[in-house]
């Protein structure tokens, strides 16, 4: 982007249909025209810039996979991926090498039809594990439409076919959703899921006791020994759960029940990561993504590079010294505050902190 483009722009939500039951959390940096501005290179941050914020020096495994769970087809995943990571150097990924899979949402190859926003959704997804993890293997799973029990299938499927870690960046409202609760209740596996770009407020499945429920940070350069800051987000969701109880590791005392955040990373789109994705049915190209999708599959590749099994959400919480606590920047207006109010400690918007290696995970 110019810096004129840069100066006049603002974001817009990549998939967000108002009559579906479940949307997912990207964000797209668009300019002044309204239109999202590609670009022939990448603009926004790279893997050597997120693994620098977050310290991640390991690569992962390939004995790792890491799955990500869409909703609708994408035909050119693979293509557009290879594209990603040899941009910025990362290594093949794809089927011949047995690195990529694709499967719909029962583990066979009848793939549902395209829709440009979930592309997009999806390419921010695949790109991020890369960046973070590009020694894991990647397993795409589609499901049939954006509903949650479509989903849901298709997170069981990605655990069936031996997923070590499941990242879900979408979301909608708890009401019904016991009906798929258990489909995200994975023992040893980590299931991330974004909290939601609307500001203060809870969705599922970021709400599931069973989840690693991920919120969102602006991430900035700075003159610091870390070498950046991070604030809250103002898009990222949080709040309390009015359906799950609240998981044993979880200690904050102005909320009985399931608390969100647990952790969180880069969200928002002005400070944006760089992805090779969709523009229209027939072109892709680079654009800024943001969004706590961003954030969900980047914690995802996180647990992906540290390896073995977990206990749900409740590694980091027996590790914060190894997170980044984020103290300033809100998202709404709440009671109790820090519900919506980043400060020293736990907080609702960014949880424990954000990924300082990769102990906590």
């Amino acid at each position: 982007m110019t810096a004129a483009e840069i100066a006049s722009a603002s974001h817009s939500r990549v998939c967000n249909d108002p009559t579906a039951e479940v949307n997912c959390h990207a964000r797209v940096l668009i300019g002044a025209d309204g239109r999202p501005v590609p670009t022939a290179t990448p603009s926004g941050l790279g893997p050597a810039q997120l693994r620098d914020a977050y310290k991640i020096t390991g690569s992962g495994s390939s004995s790792t996979v890491v799955a990500i769970v869409d909703a609708f087809g994408y035909p050119n995943a693979e293509s557009d991926l290879a594209t990603y990571r040899s941009t910025f150097g990362l290594p093949p990924c794809t089927t011949a090498n047995g690195c990529f899979r694709k499967v719909d949402q029962r583990g066979g190859s009848s793939f549902p039809r395209l829709d440009v926003g979930w592309e997009q959704e999806t390419a921010l997804d695949l790109d991020m594990v890369s960046a973070i993890c590009p020694g894991c293997k990647i397993l795409l799973v589609e499901g049939d439409t954006n509903s949650f029990a479509n989903l849901a299938a298709a997170v069981n499927t990605a655990a069936s076919l031996g997923a070590h870690v499941i990242s879900n960046s979408y979301g909608g409202g708890e009401s019904g959703s016991t009906a798929v609760e258990a489909s995200y209740n994975h023992a040893g596996v980590a299931v991330t899921a974004s909290s939601g770009d609307s500001g203060f407020g809870v969705e599922f499945p970021a709400s599931s006791p069973h989840v690693v429920a991920v919120g969102g940070t602006s991430l900035r350069t700075a003159a610091n020994t870390r070498g950046w800051t991070e604030t809250v987000w103002s898009g990222a969701g949080s709040g309390c759960s009015t359906v799950y109880a609240k998981p044993s590791w979880q200690t904050d005392t102005g909320c009985a029940r399931r608390t969100v955040a647990d952790v969180s990373a880069v969200a928002d789109p002005n400070t944006g990561v760089a992805v090779f994705a969709p523009t229209s049915r027939s072109k892709s190209a680079f654009l800024v993504f943001g969004g706590t999708s961003v954030a969900a599959p980047l914690i995802g590749a996180v647990y992906g590079v540290n390896g073995g099994a977990v206990n749900f959400a409740s590694d980091p919480y027996a590790h914060t010294s190894a997170l980044f606590d984020v103290t300033s920047g809100s998202n709404g207006s709440c009671s109790p505050g820090y519900l919506c109010t980043a400060g020293a400690g736990y907080d609702g918007p960014t949880g424990l902190g954000t990924p300082n290696g990769t102990t906590a995970f």
